[in-house]
């Protein structure tokens, strides 16, 4: 027999299972369409050069990108079964913290809708990239300590350095936020709950684990210090504060109510006083991506800890059955009309003609089709990053195959970005084609290191690439992009024949330059 408690943590359980189950049923409807994005593109393309880290990530996403292709094949949907499968972890860790805050059935249950309807969350939990990842080491590292707190078992402060360690191996952010735990720990009276040579071992643990990357880091001189630097200068200078900050209060809906509450009662109230540090981290991280003109997103690995204590708050605060009932009706409904434009569970047709009746009638959601050139599109950045791949690599696959075998032993495919790049070596084996040259992004680092060809076959974002004449006997634009919903519309595709002695070193130089960034 179970007693009170026993039931209500088994019932919660059950709750959490259902929603878990749930999260996975939408991660694998939306897992078809549209097509690979162009970061899934690059992140795939690492697994087929392992090593310990990547011009601007760090190796974690490489290694699951070889054992995706090894054990599930090179599907879309292939791509897409760890972000599932860690979308579906977090929102059991979400629920697994707000029992540990001492939340019940209904904190459960609301906590695991805002981790499965909140418009942030959703976006980016469902490609294959670091994102998820990290959000779920912050996740973990949060539900570490605060059973640390719980329990003062020390082997929770060892799972934290192991935590924090893959974490860096996962996302650099991971740095940041170990950080600010540390230091949001050691301005409440849960200090006196560390002890020196615990903490050395946690340290010295997550210390040991990146160690490998920073080795790598040093011998490929610093690349992360030079990718956060050219972010910092082309992306970041251009995001406003205040922007940053109504991002914020939007990526999650009504759901934000949730997280507000959640971190007033870390902050302010009794029954959470023992986790206040995870409020102050929040905070800390908070203050140094305004400051630092961080992108709205790079905050979201903090939400699943304030969702958590928002869901505990908010049952603390609300005893009555009917009104718990009508306030997580009214914060989820508005987000399920919201899904379709966040996760690709719709057909394109369907897709477009919400995003145009929300664009004529909801103008307060603009924000989701305006693009990093600041202005309104048909689609979200996101879903047009998913469209012409496979357009350029049949186009880029009739050129090559429409010279002769001798002409084609003596031919190379050369591209101006990591997405155009990633494609065609995402698509090489299907249209049998020689594996993409590129010297952006992490491609630059096995780039050869001169390029003997006849024929190139030239991918460029440029429709104007007048510049090459004195360095090629000819050229001629051979294909165009089309499709009107790709980012990539108007990328051309070129013959270039003979390229003269004069190429290689201008190569040559770009490529040590572009290595050192």
């Amino acid at each position: 027999m179970y007693n009170p408690s026993q039931k209500a943590y088994y019932n919660s359980k059950i709750i959490l299972l259902l929603l878990v189950a749930l999260k996975l049923f939408l991660n694998f409807l939306a897992a078809p369409h549209y097509g690979f994005h162009r970061d899934e593109l690059l992140h795939l393309a690492l697994g087929d050069h392992l090593g310990w880290g990547y011009m601007e990530v760090p190796p974690v996403v490489g290694w699951l990108a070889r054992i995706t292709t090894a054990v599930f094949g090179s599907s879309l949907v292939a791509a897409r079964v760890f972000p599932a499968i860690a979308s579906a972890l977090m929102l059991w860790f979400t629920g697994l913290l707000t029992i540990e805050l001492g939340g019940g059935r209904f904190a459960v249950l609301l906590a695991g809708l805002c981790m499965l309807f909140s418009p942030g969350m959703v976006a980016s939990c469902y490609l294959f990239q670091p994102v998820v990842f990290d959000q779920l080491w912050w996740l973990l590292a949060t539900w570490a300590l605060v059973k640390y707190v719980n329990t003062n078992q020390v082997n929770y402060l060892y799972g934290l350095g192991l935590i924090v360690g893959i974490g860096l191996l996962t996302k650099y952010t991971m740095a940041f936020f170990a950080g600010a735990l540390l230091v949001g720990f050691v301005l409440t009276p849960q200090r006196k709950l560390l002890t020196v040579k615990p903490i050395i071992i946690t340290i010295l643990i997550a210390s040991v684990i990146f160690l490998p990357n920073i080795i790598w880091q040093y011998e490929h001189h610093w690349p992360v210090v030079a990718h956060m630097d050219k972010l910092q200068r082309y992306q970041l200078d251009y995001v406003k504060p205040s922007d940053f900050i109504l991002q914020q209060l939007l990526l999650h809906g009504l759901f934000g109510l949730v997280w507000i509450i959640g971190l007033g009662f870390l902050l302010f109230s009794k029954k959470l006083r023992p986790y206040q540090f995870a409020g102050l981290a929040y905070l800390l991280v908070f203050a140094f991506l305004l400051f630092k003109h961080g992108k709205a997103y790079y905050l979201l690995a903090g939400y699943p800890m304030l969702f958590a204590a928002g869901g505990c708050g908010i049952a603390w605060l609300v005893h009555n059955y009917t009104w718990r009932i009508v306030l997580a009706a009214v914060c989820l409904i508005p987000n399920l009309l919201l899904l379709p434009l966040v996760l690709p569970i719709l057909p394109i047709r369907q897709t477009l003609s919400l995003f145009r009746y929300n664009h004529q009638h909801l103008p307060l959601l603009d924000f989701t089709i305006t693009w990093e050139d600041q202005k309104p599109h048909a689609l979200t950045q996101d879903y047009a990053d998913m469209y012409g791949w496979d357009e350029m690599a049949a186009k880029v696959s009739a050129t090559y195959h429409s010279l002769t075998p001798e002409q084609q032993r003596h031919t190379l495919v050369y591209a101006d970005t990591y997405g155009e790049a990633g494609a065609l070596h995402q698509y090489r084996h299907q249209y049998h084609l020689p594996d993409v040259i590129c010297m952006n992004s992490s491609f630059a680092l096995w780039a050869p290191e001169s390029l003997k060809a006849d024929y190139i076959i030239y991918v460029s974002d440029d429709n104007d690439i007048s510049d090459l004449n004195s360095l090629v006997e000819s050229y001629r634009r051979v294909g165009i992009i089309d499709n009107p919903l790709a980012r990539e519309k108007g990328v051309g595709i070129f013959l270039i024949a003979h390229p003269k002695p004069a190429l290689t070193p201008l190569y040559q130089k770009n490529l040590r330059k572009n290595r050192l960034e």
